[in-house]
């Protein structure tokens, strides 16, 4: 997929040896459950203090949903963090599928216009959120799987680390669904490379 590596590991974003992960973040930036507040206690509070300054910019000092934002990784192994704010589930029909693919998509343009190369992603959404992990699964996967495919050679690696067996086998299975030729989606081993 436009040379990168596609890869889905169970494991802990906060761990991850990339450039960049991305952080399912509330829109105050201000940390909280589930993936934000571990990214922001792993990090320390250099997170804390460069979300205060971005919030400052912000209109009406909130990140709108499906939009994204870089800061300091702090005490990560990440140099960077993306924070993106996925939509909040409602049944599907207020367009939850989109906001949720543009925050995939923002997160990857801004990766890609500070020159990242090795993003990792959690399930957005699937959390507090509560999007549905399979439906969140198949909208991850495409939008990543086009990305990668519209802009060859941006990135060498997309990983989704996600926290259980069962949303590695969701995703598994999705991608296997997108890239049935492939067979691809073995944990810790790259896809579609």
């Amino acid at each position: 997929m436009g040379g990168a590596a596609l890869e889905l590991v169970r494991g802990d974003i906060t761990q991850q040896q990339v450039d960049a992960v991305v952080n399912a973040a509330n829109p105050s930036l201000m940390g909280g459950g589930g993936v934000d507040g571990a990214i922001h206690r792993a990090g320390g509070p250099a997170i804390l203090e460069a979300c205060k300054q971005v919030v400052r910019t912000l209109p009406g000092g909130r990140l709108p949903p499906g939009e994204a934002v870089l800061t300091t990784g702090g005490r990560l192994p990440s140099r960077y963090v993306i924070h993106t704010v996925g939509p909040v589930w409602r049944g599907g029909s207020e367009g939850e599928e989109e906001v949720l693919a543009r925050a995939y998509r923002s997160s990857l343009r801004l990766a890609q216009a500070h020159g990242l190369r090795s993003v990792a992603f959690p399930s957005i959404s699937t959390g507090a959120y509560g999007f549905p992990v399979e439906r969140a699964a198949s909208v991850a996967l495409r939008t990543v799987v086009e990305f990668l495919r519209e802009n060859p050679g941006v990135f060498d690696r997309v990983r989704f680390v996600l926290w259980s067996d069962r949303d590695l086998d969701t995703y598994r299975r999705a991608l296997e669904k997108l890239l049935p030729a492939t067979g691809a989606g073995g944990a810790g081993s790259p896809a579609g490379a």
